[in-house]
């Protein structure tokens, strides 16, 4: 038994008019699959299946979800086995959630649309040209509402044809591409995905400038208004039965840092902002054409500073590239936990100002002390 045993079954017991009670085979069989111990799922994924609660699914699915991270097919980006509504093929496909933007959008042409638009920037993210067989969009076969909607949500799909699966290892192979699209594509999400605010729906990536301040006196001003990092205190993680205590260092780290840069005259704002860990903007600054400062944040681990300057090279790059076509290029600031030595003038070279924890206060490279990101 595997994932493509899973796949046949669904197939070719999955009717659609023999309603959604649990005793249809077909509804029977996608209910239990959170249950099943031999899909050889990527590490940190669950399997939940869905065939519809009072209603049938037109096209019923297995959802592949990183128990890490997001888990709401509703709002977040994931992976799932959508079938046709003939059931001849089932797609493998990373989606975006579509049920949230309903009220805004409605569930039609215009929901639609916003999915492929936001589809097409998340493609490029992950560079479908290198996964050979994969198609942009899977044909579902249904004109009804939902259907359509995934359609127009797939950012890239593997499509097989149910009376000819390929083995375990094929399809196990496809699913870690996917996964490797899911994480590239998490990088550069916008939160207006996750977001409950309706005017972020329509600027998607297009970061064209932010709402203009209005005119305060000094007194009126709070620098903090829109920094709300995240809670630092120890939480509880389940781990194969045992529970473990994890600590949030990053999250500090970007705390303690946004509190410092305020007494320099930086403006941090970590709200709005995923996935940049913070933003900087300058007192002064009143709109949304000033240059800004990202900052990534990383935890140097047993003073090996290598895979933390990698990561932070490659966001910030990133982060530029997809964040800021239509904006002024923004300043480049890698953060670390400790002090990371060559790499220093390194990221410099590459355009990256660093700075690093040092004896109760804050040192990097000389950019970083002429800006006065640092307490030397």
């Amino acid at each position: 038994m595997g994932m493509r045993d899973l796949l046949g079954e669904v197939a070719s017991t999955y009717d659609r008019t023999a309603g959604s009670t649990r005793e249809v085979k077909g509804q029977q069989v996608l209910r239990g699959v959170a249950n099943r111990t031999d899909l050889t799922l990527p590490p940190g994924f669950k399997a939940e299946g869905h065939g519809g609660q009072t209603t049938p699914a037109a096209t019923p699915w297995i959802g592949v979800f990183d128990e890490r991270g997001m888990r709401d097919p509703k709002k977040g980006l994931y992976l799932a086995y959508i079938f046709s509504a003939d059931l001849k093929n089932v797609t493998l496909t990373l989606q975006q959630g579509i049920t949230w933007l309903e009220e805004r959008l409605g569930r039609g042409r215009t929901r639609e649309d916003h999915l492929r638009h936001h589809a097409a920037r998340l493609r490029r993210a992950v560079r479908r040209q290198e996964c050979l067989d994969w198609v942009d969009e899977p044909q579902l076969r249904d004109k009804a509402a939902r259907p359509k909607a995934y359609e127009a949500a797939s950012v890239i799909a593997k499509v097989y044809d149910t009376a000819a699966l390929p083995s375990d290892v094929a399809l196990s192979e496809d699913l870690y591409l996917g996964v490797e699209a899911l994480r590239r594509a998490e990088e550069f999400d916008r939160v207006w995905w996750m977001s409950n605010d309706a005017d972020a729906i329509p600027w998607a990536y297009d970061l064209s400038g932010h709402a203009p301040r209005v005119a305060v006196s000094p007194a009126d001003f709070d620098p903090l208004a829109d920094f709300h990092p995240k809670d630092s205190g120890e939480y509880k993680v389940q781990i194969s039965a045992r529970q473990q205590i994890k600590q949030r260092t990053h999250e500090d780290l970007v705390k303690d840092f946004g509190l410092h840069v305020v007494k320099r005259g930086y403006v941090p704002v970590t709200l709005g902002q995923h996935p940049r860990d913070l933003v900087l903007r300058r007192e002064e600054a009143v709109g949304g054409r000033d240059p800004e400062w990202i900052v990534e944040a990383k935890i140097v681990r047993n003073g090996n500073a290598t895979i933390a300057v990698r990561e932070a090279l490659g966001q910030l790059y990133e982060y530029r590239h997809f964040l800021y076509q239509q904006r002024p290029r923004p300043f480049l600031v890698g953060l670390f936990s400790e002090e990371i030595g060559v790499y220093a003038p390194y990221l410099e070279e590459q355009g990256i100002i660093s700075v690093w924890r040092d004896e109760g206060g804050w040192d990097g490279t000389p950019q970083a002390r002429d800006w006065g990101l640092t307490t030397k």
